[in-house]
């Protein structure tokens, strides 16, 4: 999901309301905590790291299965400005990842009322709090047919995990690898912090001393993606910084929800068949890993 444009927090925007509180730190020394979610580098990716469930309770990315959010906005075509929407669903599945059980998110990427993108992407949740990106199997459509799956996933092929989520964001800090794929995926985002505290509101909510994360390519300079994320719920809002950014997208979230289980075991044979398409299109990635499987 991209995020474009800052002009000084211009257009403001936010999300809904769904608390979901960690205990993580609880007991622990202001030290200790602190020590705890300080900033590595991605490179540190150790499977010790991580605990057997497949919890991300983040305070900044929460991923509750069950959690759908609907977002509207509209990116710059050669036309003019066209819309563009994405739903973003956690489903109750996950799949071990270089020896790491992750966390599965289903996505469904609309422009002009047309799929364009389909994605599973996966977390996981180390013991400090911090949030990785473990990879991803996205499918791009033209005109409703298939056109490519650039899939990569941590372990396999030189591809890399990378943190999308510390446990303690701060401003100030280093930019970080959010992964790692060499080519011909090339996945080379990385980001940084950028501010605290910022308010911010969208049609689904408003929302006090929200976090704003600044995403890059590496190689491409002055074109930025801008997140916004709400305590309690994660990415509220998308937005753009910088001269070079292209598709000046910009997305808000309309709607949070919490799926019934009827509606959760819907998304989770979506998931399973969409990775079935994993296996057929991206053996060399996908062949060597077990299915997602429920919790």
């Amino acid at each position: 999901m991209r995020c474009r444009r800052l002009p000084e927090l211009a257009g403001v925007v936010g999300a809904a309301i769904m608390a979901v509180l960690i205990a993580s730190g609880c007991g622990a020394s202001p030290q200790q905590r602190a020590a705890s979610s300080t900033p590595v580098s991605a490179k540190v990716f150790d499977p010790a790291n991580f605990d057997r469930m497949a919890k991300v309770d983040n305070e900044w990315l929460p991923l509750i299965p069950g959690t759908r959010l609907f977002f509207a906005g509209s990116t710059k075509e050669e036309t003019g400005r066209v819309p563009h929407r994405l739903v973003s669903t956690v489903t109750d599945l996950t799949k071990v990842v270089n020896g790491v059980r992750a966390v599965m998110i289903w996505e469904r990427d609309y422009t002009e009322g047309g799929l364009v993108e389909a994605e599973l992407a996966l977390f996981a949740q180390d013991k400090a709090g911090n949030v990785w990106h473990l990879g991803q199997y996205p499918e791009e459509y033209e005109n409703g047919k298939f056109v490519r799956a650039p899939a990569w996933l941590a372990g396999r092929n030189g591809a890399r995990a990378g943190v999308v989520m510390w446990a303690n964001p701060r401003p100030g800090t280093p930019s970080y690898a959010q992964g790692y794929a060499p080519r011909p995926v090339n996945w080379v985002d990385h980001a940084q912090v950028y501010r605290r505290g910022v308010r911010t509101c969208v049609p689904a909510g408003c929302y006090a001393n929200a976090l704003i994360t600044r995403e890059f390519e590496t190689g491409k300079p002055d074109a930025y993606q801008l997140k916004y994320y709400a305590r309690g719920l994660g990415n509220v809002r998308v937005g753009w910084a910088g001269s070079r950014d292209k598709d000046n997208e910009v997305l808000v979230l309309t709607k949070a929800v919490h799926l019934a289980p009827a509606a959760l075991r819907n998304a989770r044979a979506e998931a399973l068949k969409m990775e079935k398409h994993a296996y057929a299109r991206r053996k060399i990635v996908w062949g060597h890993t077990q299915p997602a499987a429920p919790r």
